[in-house]
């Protein structure tokens, strides 16, 4: 049986054009998807059922055992965190929204540890954002800074930049220009009509003269600026005013290095005075596929986009306070939920030391780097693949994952209602 017109749930492309085989409840082949996006659905890396670390190793039990604990340890923790979200959907990101209110702790996606400082450039300034759509039929100049999306997004040039024609763009890879700035060359910057290469955590200072170039004021523009000669500045400054249509894609290259969000502040504001010559547009190259959704159903249901901590009895937001890393390097909670994450692999060393000091239930299809610091595992469904649910691309389009096949796995979305339920309820089955 071959399914037809599939999205696939590794990042936030959310390419939906993928033709996945299936024979005798497992996946065969995958056509038109991408090597991280075929490896999703054609691994069976799965646990078969819940387990609980003890003294003596892992343990097999039960979802009830497994519920059960978990109600005991929420209910009996001072300061939970409830931690992950981006790589499930956002009907089970809307009820850890709830079952964080319920508990009083704190819920944070990995949005702090990526595209955070993005979210509070964009409180600052706005967002001047488009569809992906716009971007493929009229855009003929694109900028890729601090990303390198022919490894972290690969079908994203082939379907929306570089090589995809579109409406007004009738033969993009001729007619479309495409700028990437970074600290070294990649696979991307070999496609590159122009490569900027600066010297790390100078983004800040090359993007401050690019606007000063494009308002006028090119004249106080030293001969360099960190590792770019001012020849090639003005170069890239022209072009990009006479483009008809300009797309400014940025990743993390920008956004964890020196100047955080105020490099994201700065290239907005690139784009702000841009667009005083021709249409230019930002989108920020979000990483796991349903991390912006995390941020518009925590918007909705608490008015503040992560990093939500409701001790108080109501929702309070102090990014560097209530982010998940500072939490635990302050040695703070005494309990985490980790769901649809791998924090262990990704954390520093101080907040993971003191992540395993504390009980950490993990929600999660795949075993990794967290489930050694776990005291309960719970393998559920992989959204997209056998769960359905919503997820959002990086524009801001949510988009509906259906489910392929069904492998007998819960939905993640139904543990967390579960467990909430029991808690209101006092604990009890």
């Amino acid at each position: 049986m071959i399914i037809r017109d599939v999205i696939c749930p590794f990042c936030a492309c959310l390419c939906d054009d993928l033709d996945v085989h299936v024979e005798e409840g497992k996946v065969t082949a995958v056509d038109n998807a991408c090597d991280l996006g075929s490896h999703k659905f054609l691994t069976d890396h799965r646990m078969k059922g819940p387990v609980r670390r003890t003294a003596s190793g892992w343990q097999e039990i039960t979802l009830e055992e497994a519920i059960a604990e978990t109600v005991e340890l929420l209910s009996n923790a001072e300061r939970p965190l409830l931690y992950g979200w981006s790589s499930t959907c956002g009907e089970a990101q809307s009820a850890g929204v709830h079952l964080a209110e319920r508990v009083g702790g704190v819920i944070d996606a990995t949005t702090s540890v990526c595209h955070g400082p993005s979210i509070l450039a964009i409180q600052e300034v706005g967002h001047p954002g488009c569809t992906l759509g716009q971007v493929k039929n009229r855009a003929n100049v694109v900028v890729y800074w601090g990303c390198n999306p022919m490894h972290a997004h690969p079908r994203h040039l082939s379907r929306y930049t570089t090589y995809a024609d579109g409406f007004f763009v009738r033969n993009a890879f001729k007619e479309r220009k495409v700028i990437v700035a970074d600290v070294r060359g990649t696979d991307s910057t070999n496609v590159a009509d122009e490569f900027i290469r600066l010297q790390p955590g100078g983004d800040y200072a090359v993007l401050g003269a690019l606007r000063a170039i494009v308002r006028g004021k090119g004249d106080v523009v030293p001969e360099e600026v960190a590792g770019v000669s001012r020849e090639q500045l003005f170069r890239i400054a022209d072009l990009c005013k006479s483009a008809r249509y300009g797309a400014f894609f940025f990743g993390m290259g920008l956004t964890q290095t020196a100047g955080k969000y105020k490099n994201v502040r700065n290239a907005i504001e690139l784009v702000d005075e841009l667009s005083r010559h021709t249409k230019w547009t930002l989108t920020p190259m979000r990483g796991h596929f349903n991390v912006y959704g995390f941020n518009e159903v925590c918007t909705w249901m608490t008015g503040y986009p992560f990093a939500v901590d409701f001790a108080r009895g109501m929702a309070f937001y102090n990014p560097g306070e209530t982010t998940a890393v500072d939490i635990l390097a302050r040695k703070e909670c005494d309990m985490c939920l980790v769901v649809a994450s791998d924090p262990a692999a990704h954390f520093p060393a101080e907040a993971v030391e003191h992540l395993g000091s504390i009980p950490v239930v993990q929600l999660d299809p795949f075993p990794n780097l967290t489930t050694a610091f776990s005291r309960i595992q719970i393998p559920v469904a992989v959204s997209g693949i056998d769960a359905e649910g919503t997820a959002y691309r990086m524009d801001g389009v949510p988009l509906r994952l259906r489910k392929v096949l069904d492998r007998g796995y819960p939905e993640d979305a139904m543990i967390l209602k579960e467990i909430t339920r029991r808690i209101a309820d006092g604990g009890g089955p």
